[in-house]
């Protein structure tokens, strides 16, 4: 019996000294660069990178020129996300839905309006109405923002010799608005629309980005499958410069994680920049030192999304993040204040 249970013991020795071994191996087996080159969406100071959600929608209207102005106020390195949907006249406005009825003084998709109609009628941008199913399901409501504040564009901070576009009418903004506007500053695009639209609006965001050489500042994503499929598509053919950016969507994000558990995220070799995740989803934890240095070894940075909890910021600050994503960019500027007059 006892020749037996040493037996089983050696066995027993031999197979986790066979795991640990092949953990190592597993673990020192250099990662993939998945995006070749400089990756600025990696943040090298301190502190992750300020991104300001639809400029901030907590402190002016969503997807507003004016939110991003109020954004920039509060860092003029700030990084801007933003939300595009293409006009039926084929220009690329800043909206979070598809259609008008929640954020402006009209209703209807945007893909039946003309962007000249929406200027033209001066619609107005700065409403925060009620909706069932992306519709119109009550009376229109003006913008107010965390403080229950109506806010207007005049009351943004804006640069000097910068005036308002209009004092109290938030007009429409094109992302060709947002990229000369700020031309220095970091952008992640998501294109809301899908199929045939989203497609569209694909083709004429990487327009944009030719003509204003802005490759190298604009992260681009969509939760859409076939928006990625473009964007792997136009990478595998060299029909977009090399430093193209792209944030996949949620199956690609999913196949890294499952990969990351086993320790074969060597076969993980998508060609995307940032990963953009929510600190939890399913019961799996994601904000974890872990995963932004395992991805930092893949030249790919962690985003996190949306962020408002003080306790959030300091957590996902110590664990390394690369960028936080949040609707009151004050807020999280006075976060990262007290770490350096700390």
């Amino acid at each position: 019996m006892a020749t037996k249970t040493r037996k089983a013991l050696k066995i027993t020795s031999i197979v986790l000294l066979s795991i640990i071994i092949l953990e190592l191996i597993l673990w020192i087996i250099p990662r993939p660069d998945n995006y070749k080159g400089k990756n600025v969406m990696i943040s090298e100071g301190e502190m992750p990178l300020l991104i300001a959600h639809g400029g901030g929608n907590k402190e002016f209207p969503d997807n507003t020129l004016e939110a991003f102005y109020n954004a920039y106020s509060v860092d003029n390195r700030v990084m801007l996300e933003t939300d595009v949907s293409i006009t039926k006249d084929g220009v690329v406005i800043l909206c979070h839905d598809l259609t008008l009825d929640r954020t402006t003084n009209v209703t209807g998709l945007i893909s039946d309006w003309n962007y000249t109609d929406l200027i033209d009628q001066k619609v107005d941008f700065g409403y925060l109405n009620p909706t069932k199913n992306g519709y119109l399901d009550g009376d229109l409501k003006h913008y107010t923002d965390y403080n229950g504040v109506v806010k207007f564009p005049k009351d943004v901070e804006y640069p000097e010799g910068v005036e308002p576009r209009d004092e109290y009418v938030f007009l429409a903004t094109t992302l060709e608005d947002l990229l000369v506007t700020f031309p220095d500053n970091y952008i992640n695009v998501e294109i809301k629309q899908s199929g045939d639209l989203g497609k569209k609006a694909f083709l004429a965001v990487i327009d944009l980005l030719e003509e204003y050489d802005a490759f190298d500042r604009v992260v681009l994503a969509s939760f859409h499958p076939e928006i990625y499929e473009m964007f792997v598509e136009y990478k595998k053919e060299d029909k977009v410069p090399e430093n193209f950016m792209f944030s996949p969507c949620e199956p690609s994000v999913v196949k890294y994680v499952v990969l990351r558990m086993l320790n074969l995220d060597f076969f993980y070799n998508e060609k995307i920049a940032a990963f953009q995740l929510p600190m939890a989803q399913s019961g799996i934890k994601l904000a974890t030192r872990f995963i932004t240095k395992n991805a930092n070894r893949h030249n790919i940075a962690v985003h996190y999304w949306t962020i408002n909890d003080e306790d959030d910021m300091r957590k996902l600050i110590e664990i390394g993040a690369d960028g936080i994503m949040t609707d009151m960019p004050h807020r999280l500027k006075e976060v990262y204040d007290s770490y350096k007059n700390g």
